[in-house]
């Protein structure tokens, strides 16, 4: 099944108005390559397809030598590099591209920025368009069918995430079997061979940990005290994790250093079911203590999705004070300051009155089963 993705309009745009390049990343399995086929179908355009995964043409695309390019590339309109952070030198080699064939327009995917941001970052400097594609939001999932069914689905996300294979499943045992072969298969691809390391263990042990932390602080200290190595080392890790888009961190909001607690960040995971792989648990959540963490990473996650896929920019952040006051999400957007306290079920909540006392001219909501629609539409 097909689900259309927000991107695809945006991607379209794009291509029909600018001689930009585009730059889109995102997890393996996310459906960056079908979105990038169905933008193609759409533009009706003769493409040309490199897969960074194999060798054929990367000799040549990553030559630096604008002959070989040109008549590797021919009368294509349109050039397509999936995975493009395993092609050496890829950036330059882009920018070649860009500079020297302006009717030619250039479709790049990655899925790690371990490398490929930085050998982009200054050669592409004003050459292209970066996106990211994340696991199927509900704003799409909403488009496709209606809030109504998506709430009665609700359960489903919060077991076995998003990811867009998903949902050509119909039994709770493929989807697990599905989701644990994508953290086992793809997540620590990338990781393993990109950044050279030798080994998966240690990177399995901090996301198992980070599966139980979701919505409390982590202590880089403590983690290295229970998998016996330096925060330095943990710190590593962690960023590498980020960089493949596994997880995300919130820092702590302060604007008055002596209440509140800053220090320690907060970490999400892009993809429900890739958590509970870690969490190795997918019950009903009947049967489950840790559906308020779910709850919480859904919604933040989700607040994500919609922002990008709308080009809203917005700072995120947790607040929490010295005696223990805390708001979920914090959100400061064109000015404008927001806390919101995140709720399975309860309507009410103590923090918002405190946040409001400390900062009267920000906004304050609990969001919960009843109200989450307009927290995801990002009109709030």
């Amino acid at each position: 099944m097909y689900i259309t993705r927000s991107l695809e309009q945006t991607i379209l745009k794009r291509l029909n108005t600018s001689e930009k390049g585009i730059v889109l990343y995102g997890a393996r399995q996310v459906g960056k390559t079908t979105l990038v086929e169905k933008i193609i179908e759409r533009l009706g355009y003769q493409a040309f397809k490199i897969d960074g995964d194999q060798t054929r043409y990367v000799d040549v695309i990553s030559s630096r030598n604008w002959d070989k390019i040109k008549s590797l590339v021919g009368k294509h309109k349109l050039l397509f590099i999936d995975e493009a952070q395993r092609i050496p030198e890829i950036g330059i080699n882009l920018k070649i591209i860009l500079d020297n064939m302006s009717d030619l327009k250039v479709i790049v995917t990655g899925s790690s920025a371990l490398n490929l941001a930085s050998e982009i970052a200054e050669p592409l400097t004003g050459r292209v368009w970066t996106y990211k594609l994340y696991p199927v939001s509900q704003l799409e999932l909403a488009q496709q069918s209606s809030w109504e069914e998506e709430k009665d689905k609700l359960e489903e996300r919060l077991r076995f995430g998003t990811y867009p294979e998903m949902f050509s499943y119909e039994s709770d045992k493929d989807r697990e079997e599905y989701v644990r072969g994508i953290a086992d298969q793809y997540l620590y691809k990338d990781i393993l061979q990109v950044a050279g390391l030798k080994n998966a263990g240690k990177i399995h042990n901090i996301l198992k940990l980070l599966a139980f932390q979701i919505g409390a602080q982590v202590s880089m200290n403590e983690l290295g005290s229970s998998l016996d190595m330096s925060k330095e080392t943990v710190g590593k890790y962690i960023e590498l994790l980020e960089k493949s888009f596994i997880i995300f961190r919130l820092g702590g909001f302060s604007r008055n250093l002596r209440k509140e607690v800053v220090k320690k960040p907060k970490f999400y995971f892009y993809d429900l079911g890739v958590r509970n792989v870690f969490a190795d648990n997918f019950n009903y959540l009947t049967n489950r203590n840790d559906v308020g963490q779910l709850w919480e990473n859904f919604l933040i996650v989700e607040r994500l999705k919609s922002l990008a896929y709308t080009e809203q920019y917005a700072s995120r952040y947790f607040w929490r004070t010295y005696t223990g006051a805390e708001v979920d999400y914090v959100e400061e957007k064109n000015g404008q300051l927001s806390g919101y306290e995140i709720k399975w079920q309860k309507d009410k909540s103590r923090n918002l009155g405190l946040w409001q006392g400390y900062y009267p001219a920000s906004k304050g909501l609990v969001v919960n089963k009843n109200n989450y629609r307009e927290f995801l539409s990002v009109d709030l």
